[in-house]
């Protein structure tokens, strides 16, 4: 049995656009129905019902629309991207920062990780944090005292 635990944005409207530009920042194609797909018409008819971006790295984040009558909480809780993967987590870092609000800048911190904290232009707070590659296990090659090995 497997579970997961993924990010559910809501927005009152442009969750298309965000998973739009959050497919650009991490890849994959999002996937969206909207309220008008189940017989919903007028203005709410274009709104996203239900979305979700499954990207190559193997991150699922989901997003709707909310209409007015139904209640919204504001998008308060960060998401945090973490790994040794320096490369592609500064890049993912770089992709979120244009248009955004950097909070801490992506740099060396006290605990030693790389970290650095931004409010995105869709008002969605992003934690980075960059762990040192973990020092490889294998001693290095030493010479051999075999005759057999030369």
């Amino acid at each position: 049995m497997t579970m997961r635990l993924n990010p559910y944005l809501q927005f009152r409207t442009g969750s298309r656009e965000v998973l739009e530009f959050y497919a650009e920042v991490f890849g994959g194609t999002p996937n969206t129905m909207t309220f008008g797909a189940f017989g919903m018409d007028g203005p709410l008819a274009d709104l996203i019902m239900h979305g979700v971006l499954e990207t190559p790295a193997g991150f699922t984040i989901m997003a709707s629309d909310t209409p007015p009558e139904m209640m919204m909480l504001p998008n308060s809780t960060p998401i945090c991207l973490s790994g040794d993967d320096a490369e592609t987590l500064r890049d993912y870092w770089s992709r979120l920062s244009v248009g955004a609000r950097i909070e801490t800048p992506l740099a060396v911190q006290m605990w030693g990780d790389e970290y650095g904290a931004l409010v995105d232009k869709y008002g969605t707070q992003w934690l980075v944090d960059i762990s040192p590659a973990p020092a490889s296990d294998t001693p290095p090659d030493e010479p051999s005292d075999d005759p057999a090995e030369d």
